[in-house]
């Protein structure tokens, strides 16, 4: 699906496999500025035109500092995609560092910015979750980012899903629960909404609307019968609140069919 962003320069940072798919989806009509922690990589990026520059996070190295970024000043939009949340924060020390350097890295930035959460931040319990459920402040990652940049936008993401990526090629258990996935076209698309709508410090989970069985996802995408066999609610992330306050009508709202699009 093309984009309707023109015009703007973005910055990805962690350009992985998500920041890549947006970065390329994004690139005809925009410039974009790209991290990553890889030497190979980089070299790909630079060879998609992606611009990107490499930097490590995960230093623990207090001699050495963490260059501050040349293309932030210039940015119109920045999204981070590093890998920080966990479900209990339990490496607190490792959290805080890796927070620690980003801050680094973007200074001082005051443009549009948006933060890939995840929901594993909420717990593995049999009910709907919503954001109230687990507030900004009770997730650490979370709460250091907006701290230092209030006007962050939080998307906690379920799993990502899409190309490449299908549930049927991965080891899976409790076949009977819900997916909680996410296509990342959505993802694209519900960012550009919020660039549009000039968003600011939103929390939204990102999430695909129709919850089937990992059995059913499993099923269809081997074009395999199938029944569904759900005994309970199961853990179900609630992505109500996006659709109501973006009126968002989700692309890909049936993780069952996403290896289809």
């Amino acid at each position: 699906m093309e984009s309707n962003l023109s015009n703007l320069k973005v910055g990805i940072v962690g350009c992985g496999w998500l920041g890549i798919r947006i970065a390329e989806r994004w690139q005809i009509k925009n410039d974009i500025y790209t991290s990553t922690t890889s030497k190979d990589k980089a070299g790909l990026l630079r060879s998609r035109g992606l611009n990107p520059t490499l930097v490590d996070f995960n230093s623990d190295n207090p001699t050495i500092n963490i260059p501050r970024w040349g293309a932030v000043s210039s940015l119109d939009v920045l999204i981070i995609t590093v890998p920080i949340s966990t479900r209990k924060d339990q490496d607190i020390d490792n959290i805080k560092k890796r927070i620690r350097n980003l801050s680094a890295f973007i200074g001082k930035f005051g443009g549009q910015l948006f933060f890939m959460s995840s929901t594993s931040i909420y717990p593995p319990l049999q009910k709907a979750f919503t954001e109230d459920d687990v507030p900004v402040d009770k997730v650490l990652s979370e709460r250091m980012l907006r701290s230092t940049y209030p006007q962050v936008n939080i998307l906690r993401l379920g799993g990502l899903m899409g190309d490449d990526r299908q549930l049927s090629k991965y080891p899976v258990s409790g076949l009977g629960a819900p997916v909680n996935h996410i296509h990342f076209g959505d993802i694209a698309t519900i960012i550009e909404n919020m660039i549009e709508n000039r968003s600011y410090a939103k929390v939204y989970n990102v999430v695909a609307p129709i919850h089937p069985t990992k059995q059913e996802v499993i099923a269809i995408q081997k074009n395999q019968p199938h029944t569904e066999n759900r005994s309970e609610i199961g853990r179900l992330i609630s992505s109500n609140k996006l659709i109501q306050e973006l009126n968002y009508q989700f692309t890909y709202p049936d993780p069952r069919y996403f290896h289809l699009k």
